[in-house]
């Protein structure tokens, strides 16, 4: 495609582009973009580099910018170059993207702004283990990769005009703060976030990122002040963290992303009554109980309407040389459909996963069917059920908000006359309805605890938190 080709060309060379434009042109989920990022990737040589040196090679020519799923994008055909330039070195394209994303994280969290321990370098072995495609990493490449980051952090490209001392000033007017030492799951620190629900609670830990058992010592249950603020549940000693540190408060590092997260009540855990359980896109797990039954039902129907409404959908799922499930990329980022939009959208994720679950079903492991082959299914399924569970729970939500809605604002236009329409009401359903904050909700929503398919006793929807 020569327009591509040409676009490639002056992309690399900056010819009329800042480093700061490249990234937009590489990452659109389009078939011109992504001719142009294979065009673009050409002119880099990674040829018998290790990953972190190629890496470095490629974020010195531009700035990587954009949401999750656009920085993705660019770092996908980043892999796929690099695996050109190194045939064999790994397993797939898809253990190159993993072990990128890695380096990224680790590099983040060794040298970002994220509070407490680092990660050790048998952690970020430990991280990695099963994902060369079922296979590990070379162990000596791990620690090689680990070290060369730990003693010389990546560099961002920066515009020419920000290089005296003006990119920080911009920095900060866009700062956020890493969580977990990932950097596709920022912080934002916004002022003009809202701010849905706040109160005491106790927590208790579960489950790690990617469903790891929580140590033994993190799974006490420990009071925290806990304000929902926009997609992010941020907890606190007391109710004056904000005011102690306006950039995090104490304790940022506890704080929670709840992008595509699910609340519900944990009726098998009966230790501790009002009790919910958490579980997040990272496959973490928490459990909070609250003062009484109406707090717990608050709560469980803040937070599931919050990730309804705001949760972007997901993109499909990657697709490896081999037939491992995938799951698909979660993005933290706000979606940018209205109310009936995100409602539509969810709709359609329902409807499309009860077909994949039947599907599924249908095609069960053959008897004698390698261990493999057997747990990928079961994975599949738990995934399937978790979702569908999930997204069943999203649609009622927002059903009834959007009800609710109509309801009210039909009631005050008979009461204000016929045709008159007040501010904040029916026509701003009609007008693809945001988000209200918590204290224009009205109260009482129906419970959000659906009944559960069934799934195998591994289930991420069934597993019991550990003792």
């Amino acid at each position: 495609m020569p327009s591509a080709i040409r676009l490639a060309k002056r992309l690399y060379s900056l010819d009329g582009f800042k480093k700061s434009d490249v990234s937009r042109h590489l990452s659109k989920n389009n078939d011109f973009s992504r001719a142009v990022a294979e065009e673009y990737l050409k002119y880099f040589d990674f040829e018998k580099d290790t990953l972190d040196i190629a890496l470095r090679k490629f974020l010195k020519q531009f700035s990587l910018t954009g949401e999750t799923q656009e920085r993705e994008r660019v770092l996908v055909h980043f892999s796929k170059r690099y695996l050109d330039c190194n045939p064999g070195s790994f397993n797939s394209q898809d253990a190159v993207h993993t072990l990128t994303c890695a380096i990224m994280l680790l590099n983040t969290d060794l040298h970002g702004q994220n509070i407490g321990r680092k990660m050790t370098c048998n952690e970020f072995i430990e991280n990695l283990a099963g994902l060369n495609e079922c296979e590990n990493f070379p162990r000596e490449v791990l620690k090689q990769l680990y070290h060369a980051i730990k003693n010389y952090p990546l560099e961002w490209a920066l515009d020419e005009e920000n290089e005296d001392g003006n990119g920080q000033s911009q920095m900060r007017n866009n700062d956020v703060i890493s969580l977990g030492g990932n950097p596709f799951l920022d912080v934002p620190i916004s002022a003009n976030a809202i701010e849905y629900k706040k109160g005491y609670v106790m927590r208790k830990c579960c489950y790690e990122a990617n469903a790891k058992r929580t140590p033994f010592h993190k799974r006490g249950w420990k009071m925290f002040y806990c304000t929902l603020r926009d997609l992010v549940l941020y907890l606190h000693k007391d109710e004056n963290g904000f005011r102690r540190n306006q950039i995090g408060g104490d304790n940022l590092h506890n704080a929670i992303r709840i992008h595509h997260a699910l609340a519900t009540k944990a009726t098998d855990y009966t230790k501790k009554q009002y009790v919910f359980r958490l579980q997040t896109a990272d496959q973490a797990e928490y459990l909070f109980q609250t003062s009484d039954s109406k707090e717990l039902q608050s709560w469980i129907d803040t937070i599931n309407f919050v990730c309804a409404s705001f949760s972007a959908p997901p993109l499909e799922a990657a697709v490896g040389s081999q037939k491992k499930f995938q799951r698909p990329l979660l993005p933290c980022s706000h979606t940018k459909l209205n109310l009936r939009e995100q409602l539509s959208d969810h709709e359609e994720r329902v409807m499309r996963l009860e077909s994949m679950l039947e599907e599924h079903r249908r095609c069960p492991p053959e008897k004698g069917a390698k261990s493999q082959v057997v747990q990928n299914y079961k994975e599949k399924e738990v995934y399937l059920n978790y979702e569908l569970k999930r997204y069943r729970t999203y649609t009622y939500i927002l059903r009834t908000k959007l009800s609710q809605y109509l309801e009210m604002g039909a009631a005050m236009s008979a009461t204000m006359g016929a045709g008159a329409c007040p501010p904040g009401s029916l026509a701003e359903v009609d007008e693809g309805l945001q988000p209200m904050a918590a204290a224009q909700q009205p109260p009482g929503l129906p419970t959000t605890d659906l009944e559960q398919p069934k799934s195998s006793p591994t289930s991420a929807v069934n597993r019991k938190c550990p003792e």
